[in-house]
């Protein structure tokens, strides 16, 4: 099983990471040394596996630190920002005037103060979208913030986003679109370059960087450009805690694709920022299959997956199937998966129509917000909630007021715990509460302690009321956290949840009741 322990690249690297060393990588998916130890959150599956083989693998499953600490964020934004904003596009062509980018009156303090008023502990900036522009001082493309006129050509949003988040205790995550539609355009991206040995930084006249590790790894003309810029991003902007990718090929001919070289600069990746989660197109965090923000009713997080081009990992069921990991999903799935793994989802959602600013749009209500955190955050997603900047390089009042409205609106929602200080007795499978009186309960929250991975299958909450014990309601999974509501107040001394139905013994983690304040 040594393999499957290896990291989440195909290529395996001895790191020693030391200024002026060569890391040079293997390309060969059967290296035996590794980038770095994981626990078992990924293990492999057969098509000689038993349906019963096949749940006992996925119960052994374990989640990364990094993912664990990704999932406890719950609400996370994402910031659209570039030259879109000013076009009114939501996919640029690559060929725009970089000095349409204007953001005159940009305040990245203001962006940091709104989110942690509304409270998100991370934040994603779009460093690049599938147009190619740049939001900072990159040495490999003129598609940036340098070619505009705004600062002087010396303007850099990424630095500033970095600087703010970090002053109001936010998280730094950064989107670096694999597409590249003006590298399209220069013959970089999608050229049907081969892949090759490329020392990364690549050197280009005039660089005044200092001495710094350097890597040979594999990869085309538009690999090598993408590398370079990860390594400008992940070596000068300061920690950086989240990789936000996608998969997207841009609008080019549909005989032109350009093969990732995801191995690469997952290695990359890791070795600079080795904390960081790497997500969507990632080996830490999964798309939930749609962009309205809502989990599915019953979300696992170990689900089977199969390794595509240059270690990418896929989805082995289709993106959008209504059950990802429950047993009948790992047997359907088995005639294509390669792995189960730890891939927890990604909920996310704008809060307008559109991604990038447009200004005959409005903020979801408070109501809309409110019912999709429930639908993410209380099924065992996170939330990616996007916000998009304006012209002025603001996040415009409605949405910054619409954001403290939503969390004041969770905090009502979800009070004062009434089970804490409460008299507490567990067993395995079950936590019994007894409040010391009745108490009125219209919202419980409960977790698993996902260290144990995930077990849970299914269970109910009761009260005992008349020398019973009375059903409240139930539901399948659990996994981090779970969320409840119930349409009308149950009053209650003693509560209990209990587990009906799992794959190992269960560990619960959290069993909270609360009484709203809407």
């Amino acid at each position: 099983m040594a393999v499957s322990r290896r990291l989440f690249v195909t290529a395996a690297a001895s790191l020693v990471a030391s200024s002026g060393t060569s890391l040079a990588l293997a390309s060969s998916a059967s290296a035996s040394t590794s980038v770095a130890e994981e626990p078992w959150y990924r293990i492999p599956v057969s098509p000689d596996d038993t349906p019963e083989e096949l749940v006992r693998k996925a119960s052994q499953v374990r989640p990364t630190e990094r993912q664990i600490a990704w999932q406890a964020l719950e609400r996370t934004a994402f910031l659209h920002f570039g030259v879109n904003t000013f076009t009114g596009l939501e996919w640029g062509m690559g060929d725009e005037d970089p000095d349409l980018f204007q953001p005159v009156g940009l305040d990245t303090d203001q962006w940091a103060r709104a989110l942690r008023d509304g409270g998100f502990k991370l934040a994603i900036l779009t460093v690049k979208h599938h147009d190619g522009f740049v939001l900072y001082q990159s040495r490999y493309t003129n598609h940036s913030v340098t070619a505009s006129s705004w600062q002087g050509g010396q303007g850099d949003v990424l630095r500033s986003f970095a600087d703010s988040m970090r002053r109001h205790g936010i998280k730094v995550g950064v989107y670096i679109s694999p597409a590249d539609e003006n590298q399209y355009l220069h013959g970089v991206y999608a050229n049907g370059s081969a892949r090759s040995e490329r020392t990364i930084p690549t050197r280009v006249p005039g660089d005044d960087r200092p001495d710094g590790p350097t890597f040979t790894l594999p990869a085309t003309d538009y690999g090598a450009h993408m590398l370079d810029q990860l390594y400008e991003v992940l070596t000068e902007y300061g920690p950086i805690d989240e990789v936000w990718f996608d998969g997207a090929q841009g609008r080019i001919p549909p005989d032109k694709v350009e093969k990732y070289d995801w191995d690469s600069w997952y290695t990359l990746i890791r070795t600079l920022v080795p904390d960081a989660t790497v997500a969507v197109s990632g080996p830490d965090v999964r798309w939930v299959g749609n962009e309205g923000g809502f989990a599915r009713e019953n979300e696992w997080s170990v689900v089977p997956v199969q390794e595509k081009d240059n270690g990418r990992m896929d989805f082995a069921l289709s993106y959008d199937a209504p059950d990802m990991g429950g047993r009948d999903a790992l047997v359907a799935a088995q005639p294509v998966a390669d792995y189960l793994q730890w891939w927890p989802a990604e909920a996310d959602v704008s809060i307008r129509d559109g991604w990038f600013y447009h200004a005959d749009q409005q903020p979801k209500s408070v109501q809309q917000l409110t019912d999709i955190y429930f639908g993410s955050v209380g099924r065992n997603a996170v939330l990616l909630l996007n916000i998009p900047p304006d012209k002025q390089g603001l996040l415009p009042a409605a949405d910054v007021t619409r954001l403290r409205e939503f969390r004041e609106r969770i905090d009502r929602e979800l009070p004062e715990d009434l089970a804490q200080g409460a008299r507490v007795t567990t067993s395995p499978g079950t936590i019994t509460v007894d409040l010391g009186r009745t108490r009125e309960v219209d919202r419980i929250r409960l977790a698993e302690d996902i260290r144990h991975g995930q077990q849970v299958e299914s269970f109910v909450v009761e009260t005992h009321t008349e020398g019973a014990w009375k059903h409240v309601t139930g539901s399948g999974t659990l996994g981090a956290s779970r969320i409840l509501l119930l349409p009308t107040p149950v009053r209650a001394r003693r509560w209990r949840v209990r587990v009906t139905q799992s794959r190992q013994r269960p560990h619960l983690a959290q069993f909270a009741l609360y009484r709203s304040r809407t």
